[in-house]
């Protein structure tokens, strides 16, 4: 792309827009305000999915930066292709919010981190709930269902806090009640080999679990709802489908690139016919990734309900939401039959989308965090968002790249200077409890290296897509 062959031209105090020009198939719109940087880079990576020739819908959420062909925060509508890198290496990345029944002061927040790290691995390559073949077969086919099999056949420390009752509930406040049509048969042997023994572990970059304190309620009877109140202190979960998810999406990014249709075309931009035998493997492979993601989650809060019935006796712990931000899903659109890939960004379904779950009369539940040093809420959908495809931001979004921010290249390398110093750093996280199990490089997660998650929310709530329900700040965080 050069500057004269496409160009974000601003036509509101809200969106971009990027009309048909070269090859492009689309229009493509951004949504961000005058203070939302758009790296050129990324500008380039959404002009570069425009021009895809099954393309019918192309946008990108205010949290865009730059990703693997496809920026983050993109989301593309694409009529009867499937295309891995629009979806991403970590397959059902998403968002986790328990609720607890204290206040601030009440516990010991730091004392509960502490319990927390040692119980779930934090960072890349660990293990925790080994499986073998027989049991990962059940976790990636019957996604969370498929829990009391583990329960009766695997012995761990998990099951202390698994009970009938909860999980019923949970299930139901789980997106897709934590399954999706899956088949073994299609993933490939790599992501079984590295993937099999990361269940109920956190990872690393920007994976966290954070204990968090709700500071405001924006709307009572919502917040009620969720059983949600000022100065109360809640548990969020942001992890995904492990090296399973990536073994996954690595290998049909390559299937994809070698088909004879995509000849010249990168791997970062290829993409399959969903009628196509391979095609259909890639989803009932991406299936299995996200029933996998589904079901870690689901571990590592049970892990978490455990730490705080140990230490502070019997605690109900309800699942407030569970929901993917990097996923692709058959949906229907003004009429049309299209694949909506949201790769870093969030669905939200308004309430007469939301039947027959719990949430049919507010709307689907949005888990949108921040960083580790300043805020997340919680929205729901309106029903409004169909410019959008029904979806919003997973977050906040990069504003500087992690080498940049931590002056560390791979393997902890020194690359340069760093942007954000250790006394920054340092300021930023004061007054919140940080365990990590990577200090050389968390200055990659530093709040300085994201936008500022209440513009980024204020976009999403002005476009009319969410309301804000409550907006939550950091006590004690946990990093890969």
């Amino acid at each position: 792309m050069t500057e004269t062959e496409a160009k974000l031209v601003r036509i509101d105090p809200l969106r971009l827009r990027m009309e048909k020009t070269g090859q492009m198939v689309v229009d493509a719109t951004v949504f961000a305000s005058e203070e939302i940087n758009v790296e050129q880079e990324a500008i380039r990576q959404i002009y570069d999915s425009a021009c895809l020739p099954p393309a019918r819908k192309v946008l990108a959420t205010a949290d865009i930066h730059v990703g693997f062909g496809v920026p983050i925060g993109a989301v593309l509508g694409l009529e009867d292709a499937i295309m891995p890198p629009a979806v991403g290496y970590d397959i059902n990345c998403g968002m986790r919010l328990l609720r607890t029944p204290f206040t601030k002061g009440q516990i010991d927040t730091d004392d509960i981190a502490n319990s927390i790290a040692r119980d779930i691995p934090l960072g890349e390559g660990m293990s925790n709930l080994p499986l073998d073949k027989h049991l990962l077969d059940i976790v990636a086919t019957e996604g969370v269902a498929g829990l009391p099999k583990l329960v009766q056949k695997v012995k761990h420390r998990t099951w202390e806090a698994f009970d009938e009752q909860e999980f019923a509930e949970d299930i139901n406040r789980i997106e897709d009640n934590g399954q999706m049509p899956a088949d073994m048969g299609a993933v490939p042997k790599l992501a079984i080999e590295k993937g099999a023994d990361q269940l109920g572990t956190l990872g690393g970059g920007n994976h966290f679990i954070e204990i968090q304190l709700v500071q405001k309620i924006f709307d009572e009877g919502l917040a009620k709802f969720f059983g949600l109140f000022e100065n109360q202190i809640v548990v969020m979960i942001h992890s995904g489908s492990r090296r399973f998810g990536y073994e996954v999406a690595d290998e049909y990014m390559s299937v994809a690139a070698n088909q004879p249709e995509m000849e010249g075309r990168r791997k970062m931009l290829s993409f399959l016919d969903t009628g196509s035998p391979q095609g259909k493997r890639y989803i009932a492979a991406m299936g299995a990734a996200a029933n996998f993601a589904f079901v870690n989650r689901h571990v590592m809060a049970l892990l978490v309900r455990r730490c705080f019935s140990r230490m502070f006796g019997p605690t109900p712990m309800p699942l407030v939401y569970d929901v993917p931000h990097n996923m692709a899903k058959l949906e229907t659109h003004q009429g049309k039959s299209l694949w909506v890939h949201r790769k870093g960004a969030t669905r939200a379904f308004g309430p007469e989308l939301m039947t027959a779950t719990p949430f049919e009369q507010v709307g689907q539940p949005i888990i949108t965090p921040g960083s580790m040093g300043t805020a997340s809420y919680l929205m729901v959908g309106t029903g409004n968002s169909e410019e959008s495809l029904c979806s919003v931001n997973h977050g906040a979004g990069r504003v500087m790249s992690r080498t940049a921010a931590s002056g560390k290249g791979r393997h902890g390398k020194n690359a340069g200077e760093a942007l954000i110093s250790d006394d920054e750093f340092k300021r930023s996280m004061a007054g919140i409890k940080l365990i990590t199990g990577d200090r050389r490089r968390i200055k990659e997660e530093a709040p300085a290296a994201y936008k500022n998650i209440d513009e980024v929310v204020r976009i999403v709530s002005q476009c009319g897509w969410a309301r804000p329900v409550a907006r939550m700040v950091p006590l004690a965080v946990l990093k890969g």
